[in-house]
């Protein structure tokens, strides 16, 4: 089994970066054939690192969200898994230059973490462990969607010819952006809410500002300004495509950052 995951695991790796060259080319040339192989080699890697997470699961018979490892390539599937449906949706080719590439970066750092398994502390052994870091993976997907989206409205300007084609108009873009940031809003706060409930049941307390509680807290303002902003104030364009980049700084902070810099209850091993 530990074979399968291995394989399952490199074979994601590979397709991602493989798609990832695919839609700069697409970008390049604009040739629907390249965009069309680009999503089938995604596509395909995302049912490979499916397969991968559930052999995982088998293993360490628990979910496999509990350490450094195991989140990070849940963090890459749950981008994958949003950008798939949101490159259909808005028929966005372009938008897997800008995605792939974080999404490999993310599976790359998976890649480099260890993959031994161990234990759950007591604390850990509840099932509002499901609940509570698989809200967290859709809505960082989500996130990461977003990111890739503001970087393709800033470089939107900047770019000329066939690049420039590829991407669409800036109402489009925003309409994405926001989209994307609402529905990774809505998966972060229920994330946040089931992670108190669950801390009070395991420690008594529903909030302990522990760091990655605190940088939570944070992103989750910083993406509820820009709700606030966009929907009360009619923010949209350039200010908009900023700070969700920058709420995605936040995430990766949040998780990276807070594991490698500062420790606490939830820093991942």
């Amino acid at each position: 089994m530990a074979k399968i995951e291995n394989i399952t695991f490199m074979a994601a790796l590979a397709a991602y970066l493989v798609s990832a060259a695919l839609y700069f080319v697409y970008i390049a040339v604009k040739n629907g054939k390249v965009s069309k192989a680009a999503y089938t080699v995604m596509f395909a890697g995302f049912v490979s690192h499916s397969v991968c997470i559930a052999v995982r699961g088998i293993l360490a018979h628990r979910l496999p969200l509990t350490n450094q490892y195991e989140f990070a390539t849940a963090f890459a599937w749950g981008i994958t898994l949003c950008f798939l449906i949101f490159v259909k949706k808005f028929k966005f080719d372009a938008l897997g230059a800008f995605v792939a590439p974080v999404i490999f970066l993310v599976i790359g750092y998976a890649s480099m973490q260890s993959k031994e398994i161990h234990n759950l502390m007591p604390a850990l052994q509840s099932n509002w462990l499901g609940f509570h870091v698989s809200m967290a993976i859709i809505g960082y997907g989500a996130f990461g969607v977003a990111f890739g989206v503001a970087m393709a409205f800033l470089l939107k300007d900047k770019v000329h010819g066939k690049i420039a084609e590829t991407i669409p108009d800036e109402k489009t873009l925003d309409l994405i952006i926001y989209r994307s940031v609402a529905l990774g809003f809505l998966f972060l706060t229920l994330c946040m809410v089931t992670g108190a409930i669950w801390a009070n049941n395991a420690w008594g307390s529903y909030w302990s500002w522990d760091p990655k509680e605190t940088w939570s807290l944070i992103t989750w303002i910083i993406y509820a300004v820009f709700l606030h902003l966009r929907v009360r104030k009619g923010m949209t364009g350039k200010k908009a495509a900023l700070f969700a980049a920058l709420g995605f700084v936040c995430v990766i902070f949040t998780y990276i950052g807070v594991n490698t810099l500062l420790s606490g209850l939830h820093s991942y091993k």
